[in-house]
């Protein structure tokens, strides 16, 4: 198997057209390629810079003309969750003609998408990249062909790692927020660059509560951490 991951601009995709013209971001939770219509079924969470941007962003997808089904699922302030049905795009046809199927969920932000594709033969994936760059823009980011080994430990610990994304998920918007800026700072380096002093005027608070939202965010990803150790292969 060869992983590819590519950075790449799709001319007919409507997320893409979308998040160019407006400040919105788009991740896939699901998708599902229909064979026989050639449609692709996604759900997505959108987010943008705020909710009229977000209005934008959904309106922009409401009417691309390869839009075949739109439908709001949740929305709160300036977060989504949308189902779409779209028509296949040129380049996903290059890359299923060419033997190449989507491994992992895409994101897409300011007019261009991360793409992982997989193929199961180098030279079909030397051949669709090139046809590919005939006629779209594209980086390959990371190209990976994972032997046997790598691919059985990814699969005998996906549980392990399914565990430390739902720690993750378990992590209020303020802990998570806490937990990255003291990691970015330097809180936890020795020595420290960041002290709760300077945390706390980074949040505005108090040193008592920015250190009960790093205890709290701590505890939770700790656990997590323990628990996943517990299931590795």
């Amino acid at each position: 198997m060869i992983d590819v991951t590519m950075d790449m601009e799709q001319y007919d995709c409507p997320f893409i057209d979308a998040s160019d013209d407006c400040d919105v971001a788009f991740s896939a939770i699901h998708w599902e390629f229909d064979t026989a219509s050639e449609q692709l079924e996604t759900r997505m969470v959108v987010e943008g810079d705020d909710r009229y941007e977000l209005d934008d962003g959904l309106g922009a997808l409401r009417e691309h003309p390869n839009m075949n089904d739109y439908r709001l699922v949740t929305r709160h302030g300036n977060i989504a969750q949308i189902r779409t049905v779209i028509e296949q795009t040129a380049a996903m046809e290059t890359i299923r003609d060419g033997g190449g199927y989507i491994t992992g969920p895409f994101y897409i932000e300011s007019g261009s998408e991360l793409w992982h594709v997989g193929f199961d033969d180098s030279t079909d994936a030397d051949d669709t990249l090139s046809y590919l760059d005939s006629n779209n823009e594209f980086d390959v980011v990371e190209r990976n062909e994972p032997d046997y080994p790598e691919l059985q430990g990814f699969v005998q610990n996906a549980g392990a790692a399914m565990t430390l994304i739902e720690g993750c998920k378990d992590l209020s918007d303020v802990e998570r927020d806490t937990l990255e800026t003291a990691a970015s700072r330097g809180y936890f380096e020795s020595p420290r660059n960041a002290t709760l002093s300077t945390l706390a005027d980074e949040f505005d608070v108090s040193k008592p509560a920015v250190s009960k939202n790093l205890r709290r965010g701590q505890r939770k990803m700790l656990q997590r951490v323990v628990d996943a150790l517990q299931e590795l292969e």
